[in-house]
């Protein structure tokens, strides 16, 4: 009996190229968008049953504070590359005229950017 000849998979192969290792971490970063979900599914829970001290609490500690602010730089990372795909993956015609990209991404940068302003308008201001 021959044995057969199996090829070394590199587990590295997205390093190879800069477009592969955005994708890869661009993938990896929605573990911590799915996290950022989950926290704000906690926070409304705590605000429903009345316990926003308990939940407060929890969130203040270090290591808390911590993984939410890499799952907020991993959730802007995340939202950035996707509304720099948009252009990819849709078409914007205008009488036979095709809108260029960049005027796809900065539309959707502006968006987000606004959006991101009256949000943090209301959380933010005092009452």
């Amino acid at each position: 009996m021959t044995a057969t000849y199996r090829a070394r998979r590199d587990r590295f192969w997205f390093a190879r190229t800069r477009s592969c290792t955005v994708f890869v971490l661009r993938e990896l970063t929605s573990v911590f968008v799915a996290w950022a979900v989950a926290f704000t599914l906690m926070l409304l829970a705590a605000v429903l049953d009345g316990t926003q001290e308990e939940f407060a609490a929890l969130a203040a500690r270090p290591w808390m504070i911590a993984v939410n602010v890499v799952a907020l730089a991993a959730t802007v990372f995340h939202a950035v590359t996707f509304l720099n795909l948009a252009p990819k993956a849709t078409v914007v015609r205008l009488d036979g005229w095709r809108v260029p990209a960049w005027m796809i991404q900065g539309g959707n940068h502006t968006a987000w950017a606004l959006v991101s302003l009256i949000v943090a308008y209301f959380v933010l201001r005092t009452p």
